[in-house]
This record gives structure tokens, sequence and C-alpha cells, in this order.
């Protein structure tokens, strides 16, 4: 076993807790973007801003959970970077809204001290590094910089120009990442605590769906509103039921892994459990266009079980890896619940019932390896 992986017992700390907090807060922001409609659709600035906005959140978490998994002591240096960071993001949490562009140079002076911050433990610690991991916080150090120097970078270009490039610095330091040297190598994660982590970042997420499901419940007790909210909540229970077992009973926590591959799996996750939510907002919403918000539900939802299964493909135990066949179905399955989607597009109740269907097909299929496995591990 690699000497560079910590396989001491790490539990996620109330800190972390506390930090994610915050970033629930953000995710209802995000979400209220697409909320400003005009003859019936989300505006292309409001959904270019929510892209962004919900790429930007979902990174900064990324960068702050890697730091605490690898060298997070829950002491005091610790608490003040990660509540000068908390307080650092309302000022993001303020410039996510419909007049985005009056908060843009707040938005990005914010957005780029939150990875000077992250920079700055990283530094610290370098000083007490050796070896792999030497190298390792050295390339993350770059990325940081880089990344905080682009985003101060696009302040001067949007205010002199009016060309919004935020979208830089996100797929900058995504494929930095990766591309890296010594990308590959193995470094110091707790690989289970870090699957922790993102697993309570995707409840906190399921939080805000909730959230909106309620929405729902509105008072009105007539058959056609009581069905809408059934199929709503079926929907989200379907998700998280889905979402836990693979978690639970098919993930290898245990394994050695730098926790890159799964950590950016989960960015597209969220970002489509996002988009579901407000996505279900929109379906007992007659102002908005039909093929719109059918498109949105579709994509969202498809975006969320590709990359759930992407969890499953890369990060499964042994005794409970699919074969070929298996991810060739689920994409017949998809094609054939996106086709019925649309051919039935101007009815919602039976939209709502197909997705509902397909989510719990779906949780059959997931609780079925789920099962197998845990049966061997018996």
């Amino acid at each position: 076993m690699s000497e560079l992986f910590k396989k001491d017992e790490k539990k996620v700390e109330y800190l972390e807790l506390i930090y994610d907090l915050i970033f629930v807060f953000i995710i209802g922001k995000n979400n209220s973007l697409l909320h400003h409609t005009e003859g019936g659709r989300v505006q292309p600035g409001m959904f270019l801003a929510y892209i962004l906005c919900t790429l930007a959140v979902i990174q900064i978490w990324n960068f702050s959970a890697y730091y605490i998994n690898m060298f997070g002591k829950n002491g005091l240096r610790e608490h003040i970077f990660l509540f000068s960071n908390m307080f650092m993001l309302y000022f993001i949490a303020e410039g996510t809204s419909a007049d985005w562009e009056a908060y843009h140079t707040q938005y990005h002076i914010a957005w780029a001290l939150i990875l000077l911050n992250i920079a700055l433990q990283y530094v610290i610690e370098l000083r007490h590094a050796e070896g792999g991991q030497r190298a390792m916080i050295r390339n993350v150090l770059i990325i940081l910089l880089i990344e905080a120097a682009l985003v101060l970078g696009m302040i001067p270009l949007y205010r002199l120009t009016g060309t919004e490039l935020s979208y830089l610095p996100i797929i900058v330091g995504i494929v930095s990442t990766f591309i890296a040297p010594g990308a590959s190598l193995p470094v110091a994660v707790n690989f289970e605590h870090l699957t922790e982590r993102a697993m309570l970042y995707v409840v906190f997420t399921f939080g805000e769906m909730v959230i909106a499901v309620g929405g729902y419940f509105d008072g009105e007790l007539s058959v056609r509103r009581v069905y809408f909210c059934v199929m709503a909540f079926l929907i989200v229970v379907g998700l998280f039921l889905s979402y836990g077992t693979v978690y639970d009973h098919i993930i290898d926590r245990g394994r050695e892994d730098n926790g890159l591959l799964y950590m950016l799996f989960h960015v597209f996750l969220i970002f489509g459990l996002n988009t579901l939510t407000t996505s279900l907002e929109f379906m007992q919403e007659d102002l908005i266009e039909l093929m719109p918000k059918m498109l949105s539900l579709i994509g969202s939802l498809l975006m969320f079980y590709v990359f759930l299964m992407a969890l499953v493909f890369r990060y499964s135990k042994t005794g409970c890896r699919p074969g070929a066949g298996f991810y060739a179905g689920l994409l017949a399955l998809a094609a054939s619940f996106a086709a019925l989607m649309l051919v039935f597009r101007d009815q919602m109740l039976v939209n709502i019932a197909l997705s509902a269907a397909y989510v719990f097909i779906i949780y059959a299929v997931i609780y079925r390896i789920g099962k197998f496995n845990k049966n061997i591990s018996g």
C-alpha cells in the first residue's frame, strides 16, 4: 500500500459542516437566476450567469475540500481560513442576482481572494512537505495562482470591453488539474473522507430540491395538484435513493485513489441536480414555454445519471462491477425516456409520470447491483 495514502480514520468535522452551510445558501441564489424569464424562456444572460456561478462555487468547494482532506487538523488556523472564505462567499452570493453586471467586480474580487486564501494554506504546508507530496502541493499552488490571476483579469476585460469570459478560469482550473505534471500520481488523500464530503454536498443539494418541491404544495387540493405533488416527491425520493445506494453499497470507498476524477464527476452530477431542481419548479408553471422546460428536465436528469453511472463504472467494488451490456441497456433506456418525453411534450401529467417511472426503473437497477454486492460481502 502506498505510503502517500493516509489510512488513519478521518471524520468530517463540525467545522466542515458549518462551512458547507454557506453553499446551501448559494445553491438557492444560483437557482434563482433561472427564474428570470421572458417570453416563456429563461433569458440567455441569466442562463450563462447560472452556469458560471454554479460551476465557480462548486469548484471553490472542491478546492477547499481537497485541502481539508489532506491537511485539515481542525485547528485555529484552519478555522480562520475557512470562516474568512465563508465571509467572502457572502459577497459572491450578493452578486448572484438578476443585475449581476453591477456586482461583477465585487464577485470576481471575492472569488480571487478565496482562491488566494486556499493557495496561502498550501504555501504554509509546503514548508514541511517532502517528495511526491511537495510536488503535488506545487502543482496545486500553480493552478490556484493562475486561476486567481485569470479571475482578476476578467475585471478590466469586462469593464473595458463588456466581454464576459469568466468561464475561462473555471475551464483552466479543471483542465490544469488533470494535465499538470504528476496529476496521475497518488497523493496523500483519505479517499473515504473525500467521498463522505462529496456525499454531504449532494445531500445539501437534495435539500434545496426538497424545498423547491415544497412549492407544489400551495393549498390547492385539486386532484391535478395532488397528483403533481406526489410525482415530484417521488422523483426526488428515487434520485436520492439511487445516489444513496451507489454511495453505501457500490462505491469502493477504501480504495487507493487521488480522488480527482471522483470529484470532477461530482461537479457535473451536482450541476445536473441543481438544474433539475429548477426544471421541476418549471413543470407546474404554464408561463414557461413547453419545449425549453422539457429539454431542461430531460437534460438535467440524464446529466445526473450519466455522472452517477460514471461513478459506478470507475469506482465500483470488484464484486459488483457491471459489464458492457449493462451500460448499453441504460443507454437504450435513456433514449426511450427522452423520445417518450418529446412525444408527450404537451401533456404535463404524462411527462411527470414518465419522469418518476424512469427514476424508479434506474433505482431498481442500481438496487440490484448494490444488493448483489452486499450479499457477496456478507
